[in-house]
């Protein structure tokens, strides 16, 4: 089994779309719409034909109460993993991103977390090599 698709909830795919896209640096892959449902999705810029993430509109109410329970708890709703977290960082943070925390040594990593101004942690995570 391989994983393909994984999802985020988002409150504007529009600013969410904008975020994963020109900060993040990630690529549009589906942007499909029937009705008021919009099926939007991103893939890394490294890897087109990798994982999806969906950036699906939180429209659910018990959904957007464990989104928000998680941002308030400093919880992150993703991670994307980099070869260079400071690099990354300083390439984001010129792009407008607000980070919540700088890149910053923990156990076998470095991780910075930002917010994805849609109601998400983002959480980018450099693993040492030993």
């Amino acid at each position: 089994m391989k994983i393909r698709l994984t999802s985020v909830y988002v409150d504007d795919q529009d600013k969410a779309l904008r975020f994963y896209t020109e900060v993040l640096g990630f690529v549009k892959k589906g942007d499909f719409s029937q009705g008021p449902f919009r099926w939007l999705t991103v893939a890394s810029a490294e890897e087109p034909d990798g994982t999806e993430l969906q950036l699906a509109l939180n429209d659910n109410p018990a959904a957007k109460s464990y989104q928000q329970a998680m941002f308030q708890k400093g919880q992150p709703a993703a991670m994307f993993f980099t070869d260079d977290v400071q690099a990354d960082y300083e390439r984001m943070k010129a792009r407008g991103a607000e980070f919540t925390m700088p890149p910053t040594d923990v156990t076998a990593s470095k991780i910075a977390m930002l917010s994805d101004t849609c109601g998400n942690l983002i959480q980018i995570t450099q693993l040492m090599r030993w």
